[in-house]
C-alpha cells in the first residue's frame, strides 16, 4: 500500500536532480566534453589507421616492443595513471592489441588504470592536509575542485570514459574528502572506457 508514495518520492528527488543538474550546467559540460573528446579521438584512430597501412606496420612495431620486459611497460603505464596521466592510456591498449592474450593485457591495464585513480584520490587527500600545497593546488585545480563539489559522482563517471586526465579527477575528488567508497564505485567506469576504446582500435591495427 505504500508503494506508491515511495515511488512518488523517488520520482520527485530524480526530478529535482535533474533540475539540480541541468541549472548547474552539468549536461551542457558533458555534452562539450564529449564533442571535444570526439574529435581529438577520431583523430587519433584516423591516424593509427593511416599510419599503420602506409607507413610502419604496427605488428612489426608492437613485436620490437614487445622484446621489453612486460613489467617496465605496466610500470610505465601504472606510474602515468597515477600521476596526472601524463601519457595517453591510447598508446597501451593499442600494445595490449599486439600481445598474446590480448584481452588479458587489457585487464591488467584497466585494473592498473583503477589502482592509479585511487592512489591519486589519497594523493589529494593528503595534500589537503598539507596547507601550503592544498592552497597552491586548489588555485591550479580550481575548475575541477570546483566542478566535483557541484556534480560529484557524475564527473568522476565523466573522468572514467572521457580523454580527461583521470588522476585530476582522482586529485580533486581527494582534495574535497570525497566519499572514498562512492568515488570506488563510480571509479569502476574506467574499465568501461578500456572496453570499449579497445573494440575499436583492436580492429583497427
Amino acid at each position: 500500500m505504500n508503494s506508491r508514495p515511495k515511488q512518488r518520492i523517488k520520482k520527485s528527488k530524480l526530478r529535482l536532480l535533474h533540475q539540480y543538474y541541468s541549472y548547474t550546467g552539468f549536461y551542457s559540460f558533458v555534452k562539450t566534453s564529449l564533442v571535444k573528446a570526439l574529435l581529438p579521438i577520431s583523430i587519433f584512430i584516423i591516424a593509427l589507421w593511416l599510419i599503420n597501412k602506409f607507413f610502419i606496420d604496427f605488428n612489426d612495431l608492437f613485436t620490437s616492443i614487445s622484446t621489453f620486459n612486460p613489467l617496465i611497460i605496466l610500470a610505465v603505464f601504472f606510474a602515468s595513471e597515477s600521476l596526472l596521466g601524463l601519457i595517453p592510456p591510447e598508446i597501451f591498449i593499442a600494445w595490449a592489441g599486439n600481445t598474446e592474450m590480448p584481452v588479458f593485457s587489457l585487464t591488467i591495464l584497466a585494473v592498473l588504470s583503477y589502482v592509479g585513480g585511487i592512489i591519486s584520490f589519497f594523493i589529494g587527500k593528503t595534500i589537503s592536509n598539507m596547507p601550503s600545497v592544498y592552497n597552491y593546488l586548489e588555485v591550479k585545480m580550481e575548475k575541477h575542485v570546483k566542478m566535483i563539489r557541484k556534480w560529484g559522482g557524475f564527473l568522476i563517471v565523466v573522468g572514467a570514459l572521457l580523454p580527461i586526465p583521470f588522476s585530476i579527477t582522482s586529485i580533486a575528488a581527494g582534495l574535497i574528502h570525497y566519499k572514498f567508497k562512492n568515488y570506488l564505485l563510480f571509479g569502476l567506469f574506467r574499465f568501461v572506457r578500456f572496453y570499449l576504446y579497445a573494440l575499436v582500435i583492436f580492429n583497427v591495427l
